[in-house]
């Protein structure tokens, strides 16, 4: 099997059979933009490791896909990443035998890593955001606007290099910019007054065309995207390893810190589950509310509750939630 890095390797494959060509240039074909690219990298990795096995696609077990797992685990890939790719191997499988090309997907109780519930991915305090403003503030009006638009509108960095000047606008009184978020779903997000006045000086007087344009005078991607944030982080002395997900991730967080209500931050990360809307959340108050400095506290002699205090508040609080979830039942 070829191992062509183009997505067209895992549509045509001359030693795949029709079926299998057929397969997953369909599944493939209901996607678009990164999400297909993701997908179809995922697959080009199944089938390479279905060549080495001399296995062809409708031919693989539950346990072939479970081996794959383990591969990709001495390899050394990170829990999250054979997750996505487990999923992936099971999303076709399962579009396959949807579409009667397979009588039953072999995927369907393949076990898979467990992910861990809170969010390791690197945050920036709010003082270190400040800092990397600052410091975009004193570049090019482009950088200026590449942070802005990560760090206060929480843009993921496909969505900002992907933004047009054509999609610039004025709604209710509001500047606005008409994305593409993940998934195809086009969205208008407001730009705080700031952020506008950056993105004028950025585009300067072109009418048509990217935002952002690297020095080709070709659409920055997203790779460039992210020398630019490197580069604006090292003027600003911020020595962690950051990239554009870290400003997202402030966004996420400082949105909860100042008590945006939870559905609004969700639908403003455009994250599609709740729950990984709750990962920032829970990374968020982790350290604030960690037992260590209770408990810190009582082994210095600091007054503390006695046992029966403790017990009266044990049973007040479990009143209270009692009564509380009395109260949400009625409405």
């Amino acid at each position: 099997m070829t191992t062509s890095p183009s997505t067209a390797v895992v549509m045509y494959d001359p030693e795949l059979t029709d079926p299998e060509h057929v397969a997953l240039a369909g599944f493939l074909g209901g996607y678009r933009g990164l999400t297909r690219d993701a997908y179809a990298l995922d697959l080009r990795q199944f089938v390479g490791f279905c060549d080495q096995h001399n296995l062809h696609l409708f031919d693989v077990r539950r346990s072939d896909i479970e081996a794959y797992g383990r591969e990709l685990e001495a390899r050394g890939r990170a829990r999250a990443t054979i997750a996505r790719r487990l999923c992936t191997v099971s999303g076709f499988n399962r579009y396959a035998e949807e579409e009667g090309l397979l009588a039953h997907s072999p995927a369907v109780h393949v076990r898979r890593p467990r992910l861990d519930y809170e969010s390791h991915a690197i945050r920036l305090d709010r003082n270190e955001v400040g800092a990397l403003r600052v410091a975009a503030g004193l570049g090019a009006a482009a950088e200026h606007t590449l942070i802005s638009l990560l760090a206060l509108n929480g843009l993921r960095v496909s969505e900002a290099v992907g933004a047009d000047i054509e999609a610039l606008g004025v709604e209710g009184g509001h500047r606005t910019l008409t994305i593409v978020r993940k998934g195809g779903k086009t969205v208008t997000i407001p730009l705080a007054p700031r952020t506008a006045m950056v993105v004028d000086l950025a585009v300067g007087e072109r009418d048509s065309g990217p935002i952002f344009t690297a020095a080709d005078r070709r659409r920055l991607d997203r790779h460039g995207a992210g020398r630019v944030v490197r580069r604006v982080a090292r003027r600003a002395g911020i020595v962690k390893p950051i990239g554009p997900h870290p400003l997202l991730t402030h966004f996420t967080t400082a949105a909860l810190d100042a008590r945006v209500p939870f559905r609004d931050v969700q639908e403003a990360a455009s994250h599609a589950d709740p729950r990984t809307t709750m990962r920032y959340d829970r990374a968020r108050v982790f350290l604030d509310r960690h037992a260590t400095y209770i408990v810190s506290t009582y082994i210095a002699g600091a007054p503390m509750f006695t046992a029966a205090e403790r017990d009266l508040d044990t049973a007040t609080s479990l009143v209270l939630t009692r009564r509380e979830r009395r109260r949400r039942t009625r409405r």
